[in-house]
């Protein structure tokens, strides 16, 4: 016969018995099956580099240049790039300096071009204002009553001036001047070496194709060279141009891990420590790092791909993993255009659950940051000659000087994490 104190027990021992890891009525003790999803979001950019040059040497904001004046600029291209620039010729309609459509080649014969390329600026004619005599027509900047005043050319192609005014010879108002780095690094400085000229503000581009400024004998496409050319404005061009312009990334296999404490994968201030991340943000191999994480795996083939690949852009990465409240995902993934730079969460993961032992499901890109591996000395990022789609080898470059994981921060510019890679978490 049951007595109470046993009936109490028998109860008891159900009652346990029921509360497994996967009681989905108990919500904090639940064991939950995730799929991530690694995307590759960034772009395919017409242009490799863009910008405006607007400050003086030596001044402190933006301003046209008299004679003795010239503007600078540091801009990075690879072999097989081209430069584009434009600068207004103030004391007229629409003219402006420039080489021609398609621009410089900056590696003629396959070495960096270096010194001066002045004889390949021309003064050109946007096409969009009929020309007035030079330096007193009424509706030239310096006397115009406001932006875009004059009557309209009658022929609206771009073209090299020729309308009957005597102009003085290009050399003789500018000097263009470029200085190789090495490495894909320029200087571009833009002088006005004439007695009584005054030069705009400009536009510059680094491409490997296309016209970006202008076609030669075709009509101005509308995207604010007639600005440029005739008010000495190059907001709207820079604008349009940045639009095209970027850096398109690949990602490389990766390594996971679910754990409940620590830093598995690198701690955020330290020495990488010799445990394979070296080998994953330089070269893109995440052996080393898997096999020296208890518990890790690795993603290493493209969504629908036949085997291992990089990750390129539109194309994802998926994995599963399984995890119950307290438990943070750690990953990383290199970010192929450099020397040691890859995408992770925080040093100490992400958490895969929220307080209240809720699974985290979506969207979670906001929390992945790039960091700096402190394995390489850093290059501009897409023209490095030690980065993985240039080396003659793995592990070929200099050493950082700085030999901590970090956030990056070397003075070079990147795209958005946002822009390059996108991770989301769905609940099974």
């Amino acid at each position: 016969m049951l007595t109470k104190a046993r009936l109490l027990t028998l109860f008891l021992l159900i009652a346990l018995a029921g509360c497994s890891d996967d009681d989905p009525t108990n919500p904090a003790s639940t064991t939950k099956t995730f799929t991530v999803t690694i995307e590759n979001v960034s772009e395919a950019y017409d242009y490799f580099g863009s910008g405006v040059f607007n400050t003086p040497v030596g001044a402190a904001a933006p301003a046209a240049i008299g004679p003795g004046g010239a503007y600078e600029m540091r801009f990075g291209a690879g072999p097989g790039h081209r430069l584009s620039f434009a600068t207004m010729l103030v004391q007229s309609n629409d003219l402006f300096y420039a080489p021609d459509g398609a621009g410089i080649d900056l590696y003629p014969g396959g070495a960096a071009l270096s010194g001066d390329i002045t004889n390949q600026i021309m003064l050109w004619d946007a096409g969009t204002e009929a020309n007035e005599m030079p330096g007193t027509g009424p509706n030239q900047p310096p006397r115009q009553a406001g932006p875009n005043t004059g009557a309209v050319d009658g022929d609206n192609t771009v073209r090299p001036v020729n309308d009957g005014f005597m102009y003085p010879a290009t050399a003789n108002v500018v000097q263009v001047m470029l200085t190789s780095h090495g490495e894909g690094e320029f200087t571009l400085r833009v002088e006005n070496v004439s007695d009584d000229q005054l030069l705009a503000p400009g536009v510059y581009v680094a491409h490997s194709g296309g016209n970006p400024i202008f076609t030669s004998g075709m009509p101005n496409v509308g995207e604010g060279l007639e600005n440029l050319a005739e008010d000495g404005d190059p907001s709207m061009l820079a604008g349009a141009v940045a639009n095209r312009t970027g850096l398109t990334v690949p990602m490389t296999p990766g390594v996971y891990v679910v754990h409940s404490s620590g830093q598995p994968l690198f701690a955020s201030g330290m020495p990488n420590g010799g445990s394979g991340l070296e080998g994953l943000a330089e070269d893109g191999d995440p052996s080393g790092l898997a096999a020296s994480v208890d518990g890790s795996g690795t993603f290493t083939t493209p969504t629908g791909a036949a085997g291992p690949g990089p990750l390129l852009p539109g194309h994802t990465y998926q994995f599963t993993v399984t995890a119950k409240p307290g438990d943070r995902l750690s990953l990383a993934t290199m970010f192929v255009e450099s020397n040691d730079l890859f995408f992770g969460f925080a040093d100490n993961g992400l958490a895969l659950f929220d307080g209240g032992g809720a699974a985290v499901n979506g969207d979670v890109s906001a929390q992945m940051m790039l960091w700096d591996a402190g394995t390489e000395a850093n290059q501009w990022p897409g023209l490095g000659s030690s980065q993985p789609l240039r080396q003659g080898g793995a592990n070929s470059g200099a050493a950082d000087g700085n030999n901590t994981v970090r956030l990056v921060g070397d003075g070079f510019s990147y795209p958005a994490v946002s822009d390059v890679i996108r991770v989301s978490l769905m609940v099974q």
